[in-house]
């Protein structure tokens, strides 16, 4: 078993910047590969990023490419995203979650969750 705690989210305005972390326990994560998703009141959960366990494949959404970075550091059993210039549209939970095969933008990919972190951007 699994289990992704995040952190980092928060309340911010339009514009600023926010370093999301994902700390995996119970097990290394080194060889899953991780990622981000995000679900805002009322709709589906989305993707968000990706990253394969090596770190050396990534994969974004277009909505947030050029803005957000996702990262993994294997030692520290933690994966991050690094989400610049926010927009009041990225208001959502962001969740992380491990996924024992390749990198994936589907939700049903994955197979450990976290619950979640808040992240709110005003205008």
């Amino acid at each position: 078993q699994v289990q992704l705690a995040e952190s980092g989210g928060g309340l911010v305005q339009a514009g600023a910047s926010l370093r999301l972390s994902c700390a995996a326990s119970g097990r290394t994560i080194s060889s899953y590969a991780m990622g981000w998703f995000r679900q805002a009141p009322g709709k589906e959960r989305e993707f968000v990023a990706t990253i394969s366990w090596g770190g050396g494949s990534t994969d974004y959404a277009d909505s947030v490419k050029g803005r957000f970075t996702i990262s993994r550091d294997n030692a520290k059993n933690t994966v991050y995203l690094q989400m610049n210039s926010l927009k009041p549209e990225d208001t959502a939970v962001y969740s992380c979650a491990a996924n024992r095969g390749r990198t994936s933008r589907i939700v049903t990919a994955y197979d450990y969750w976290g619950q979640g972190t808040q992240v709110t951007v005003s205008s």
